[in-house]
């Protein structure tokens, strides 16, 4: 299996955080394709970061998805995922929609950590828009840039698990839910410390990534999600135009 792993935003760094937990995570014979993007945020967190990072996704898909079996979209924002869906021929997989998937199959009341009290606002519409809004039922901002800094996602561990155990205490949490590419391979470092189930989101996305290139997933040819075919566009890179007009880079 050839996995994309996907980082929309620009910050190198995270890009490896992602490669090196997907690699020690992942099933033999997995080849992890990590890539960056090439303009927008360091970090996306806004609104407006996050429309710049809608289409790095999907341009890095048009560029990079051909050979590949499956796209991990290692940006706690799913940027590009249902765009992703409707251009390429093989899975794509978010990493938030992945941990509440995973989360549902462990408890019924979720608990959700962040780093910076802003990224609130932006995550409830997300996961209202996966239907699970009924089942968040706390939040918990650990307010720190220094998870953000190469050295920084250890920094924050014993606040993250205080956070959870609160949760779990003061809300009835039944599993807990941790935000943010850069906290990728913490889930296993964190758990013993932690009262409750917690998911990280690209360890659950790798797991769903597999499990779908195993099952041999189909591509709809038809609705929502049937590939674009015929549509014109200008002052976009070649591999997206390209995959707009279904001719190439966007079969996988």
């Amino acid at each position: 299996m050839r996995l994309l792993v996907l980082n929309a935003n620009t910050s190198a760094f995270v890009t490896q955080r992602v490669a090196d937990a997907v690699a020690s995570l992942a099933m033999p014979g997995t080849e992890i394709v990590p890539v960056t993007g090439t303009f927008g945020g360091r970090v996306i967190g806004t609104q407006t970061e996050m429309a710049i990072g809608e289409h790095s996704a999907i341009d890095l898909m048009a560029r990079h998805a051909i050979g590949c079996d499956a796209v991990l979209i290692a940006v706690s924002w799913d940027s590009g995922l249902r765009a992703g869906r409707e251009m390429l021929s093989i899975p794509v997989v978010g990493m938030t929609e992945a941990a509440l998937l995973t989360a549902r199959q462990l408890g019924g009341r979720f608990g959700f950590v962040t780093f910076d009290h802003r990224s609130m606002a932006l995550y409830r519409p997300l996961i209202e828009s996966y239907g699970f809004g009924p089942q968040m039922a706390a939040w918990r901002v650990v307010d720190s840039r220094a998870v953000y800094t190469p050295e920084g996602a250890r920094a924050v561990d014993e606040e993250v698990c205080a956070a959870i155990d609160d949760m779990a205490v003061r809300d009835g949490v039944e599993v807990a839910i941790i935000s943010g590419a850069v906290m990728a391979g913490a889930g296993r470092r964190l758990q013993p410390h932690c009262s409750i189930p917690l998911v990280e989101g690209v360890a659950a996305a790798l797991v769903q990534a597999e499990a779908l290139v195993r099952l041999g997933a189909a591509k709809p040819r038809s609705g929502r999600y049937a590939a674009p075919q015929g549509r014109e566009a200008i002052e976009i890179s070649p591999a997206l135009a390209a995959a707009l007009r279904g001719t190439q880079g966007a079969q996988g």
